[in-house]
């Protein structure tokens, strides 16, 4: 079994940034391949970015291209998302998922990721 626990979310201007944290517990956390997504209201939850076990592969939405950054610290068991020059479409729950693949690739699509974070707040205000 794998916990997830997001933190970092929060009210910010159009411009600013937040970095949202995922910290995990329970199975090797390394293991796993990690994803962020995203659910606005009225929306479904769409793919913001994915980094591989190692690190070494990352993907992103086309939407947060240039603008976001996912990393993992695998000694802290936590992964990041350092989120820069938010606009207000930003603004969503934001979720922290593992896909217990073990692969070192990235999946985007939400059924490929089997444990879930109870999401984070992020509102970006014009």
């Amino acid at each position: 079994q794998v916990q997830l626990v997001e933190s970092g979310g929060g009210l910010v201007q159009a411009g600013g940034s937040l970095r949202l944290s995922c910290a995990t517990s329970g199975r090797t956390f390394r293991n796993y391949p990690m994803g962020w997504f995203r659910q606005a209201p009225g929306n479904e939850r769409e793919f913001v970015a994915g980094i591989s076990r190692s690190g070494e592969n990352t993907k992103y939405a086309d939407s947060v291209k240039g603008r976001f950054t996912i990393s993992r610290d695998n000694a802290k068991n936590t992964v990041y998302l350092q989120m820069n020059s938010l606009k207000p479409e930003d603004t969503a729950v934001y979720y922290c998922a593992a896909d217990s693949r073990y692969w070192d690739l990235v999946a985007v699509s939400r059924g490929e990721y089997e444990y879930w974070g109870q999401g984070t707040q992020v509102t970006v205000s014009s």
